[in-house]
């Protein structure tokens, strides 16, 4: 319409849909315009007007002043500050290129700051490596709040514990989104999710799920989308006592607190432990009874802490086909590292040789403790041709006092056993004769012998 207000805010209208998880054309529906006026706005070759504008607002909750902008000057003057670096004093830039870029392309200039910062941040933790403190480490601190609590939450597992014992199967809890919420479910081809397995659409009132998705993943993440919806609280109130250094660290936590609450609903306490010391925690009969996977079965064997009904205290640990630690829950006094991969001479390590096949071991580290551990692979993804798919392995361990509890330990010797000598990581195991050894350990002067050759790869001088 002549005379109507119009602004070019493509990439930021780009960044908002990409957040509400919606493609081109379900958000052209919503505004009642085309796909490729959506598509033109979002290159800035069409201005978003104001009737528009107030759509977006009306729809999707949103203020307006964050379509308001800058003209790019923020950005602009980001850039202006990071090109001050003696890095860059060589350039010739000439008059009106910053604020060019900012404005034409936005994303653009974004990237270069977040890559200057990236670039900075990266220096300045190498100049401060020897001597100073450590950066906070987000994951390590989730780890380790999880650790104090023992990862056990009486009162969010308590409230969890109420939904669940009412709705054991997805369908129940499908209708309990409906019926308390007013969402209804449905389960949408991959690639109209986007990437997304879940997309929780408030003003479609509809909760969409990767149809890609197996039953156990089906149903965790229609019980995640109920702690979001009736749980927070109880999060709130856990979240509120507890201190982070990083707000990386706290979201991480929440997410964290997230799903151990779907996992509680989904294995509700009381019936879980009563099946899991009925079953001798057998990992695969309890994921059958509970229809959840092997995985979420041992990550609730490790919450199993409830006074007046403990369950064995387990750690849990699941790697790579690299031997990258993406999930770990300390548990049962096992010392894990906490940079670096584990022990090569581990089984969990081996288990990518016998995908779901489940080993058995009994490991003792340097200083004579011992621990029984379970591994096997587990797989994530999947559930369509040519859709993204990952191998891990999990292993869940507990000492071995408390081995005998356990169905895997049966016709074992755990008294007097054969135990595998391993250690927490090459750094740090001061076993000098191993020849799985991928570096020496932290403290040991290396000899330089030419005349003698070991079995083991290092050579150590105070070895005589």
């Amino acid at each position: 319409m002549a005379g109507e207000k119009a602004v070019f805010v493509g990439p930021r209208l780009r960044r908002l849909r990409r957040d509400l998880g919606l493609t081109q054309t379900v958000m052209a529906e919503d505004l009642g315009i085309s796909p490729s006026y959506i598509a033109l706005i979002e290159r800035n070759q069409r201005p978003l007007t104001a009737k528009v504008l107030l759509k977006l607002a009306q729809i999707y909750k949103v203020d307006l002043s964050q379509f308001a902008g800058d003209g790019g000057t923020g950005v602009s003057r980001r850039l202006e500050d990071l090109l001050k670096d003696p890095l860059f004093s060589d350039l010739d830039l000439a008059p009106g290129e910053v604020s060019d870029l900012a404005t034409g392309h936005p994303g653009l200039a974004e990237a270069l700051v977040r890559t200057y910062r990236a670039y900075r941040d990266g220096q300045m933790a190498l100049a401060d490596h020897a001597g100073a403190e450590a950066t906070a480490d987000p994951l390590e601190e989730t780890r380790a709040f999880l650790a104090t609590h023992r990862n056990f939450f009486a009162d969010l597992d308590h409230a969890a514990e109420l939904i669940g014992r009412d709705h054991d199967d997805i369908n129940s809890l499908i209708e309990r989104v409906k019926s308390r919420h007013g969402f209804r479910t449905r389960r949408m081809p991959r690639d109209i999710m986007a990437g997304a397995v879940r997309r929780f659409e408030y003003h479609r009132r509809e909760l969409l799920l990767d149809e890609s998705l197996d039953a156990a993943a089906t149903a965790f993440q229609i019980a995640l989308q109920l702690v979001y919806l009736e749980l927070g609280d109880a999060i709130d109130a856990i979240m509120k006592a507890a201190h982070f250094k990083t707000e990386d660290a706290r979201r991480m936590t929440r997410r964290a607190l997230a799903g151990y609450g779907a996992g509680a609903i989904l294995m509700p306490y009381t019936s879980f432990y009563r099946e899991a010391e009925a079953r001798r925690y057998d990992i695969e009969a309890l994921s059958r009874r509970f229809r959840v996977s092997f995985e979420q079965v041992a990550h609730r064997l490790t919450s199993l802490q409830k006074p007046g009904q403990e369950g064995v205290p387990f750690f849990f640990i699941r790697v790579d086909p690299a031997g990258n630690v993406s999930k770990r829950f300390d548990g049962s006094d096992y010392p894990f590292a906490r940079q670096g991969g584990s022990c090569p001479l581990w089984s969990l390590h081996a288990t990518f040789q016998t995908p779901g096949r489940i080993l058995t071991q009994i490991v003792e580290l340097p200083d004579g403790a011992q621990f029984f551990s379970v591994s096997r692979t587990v797989t994530a993804g999947g559930g369509a041709y040519g859709a993204p798919r990952a191998e891990r392995a999990v292993a869940l361990g507990c000492s071995i006092e408390d081995a005998a509890r356990l169905v895997y330990s049966d016709g074992m010797d755990i008294e007097d056993p054969d135990a595998t000598p391993i250690g927490i990581a090459c750094r740090l195991c001061q076993r000098t004769n191993c020849v799985a050894r991928a570096e020496p350990p932290l403290g040991r002067q290396l000899l330089g012998d030419e005349n003698r050759r070991m079995a083991a790869p290092f050579l150590f001088g105070d070895e005589g």
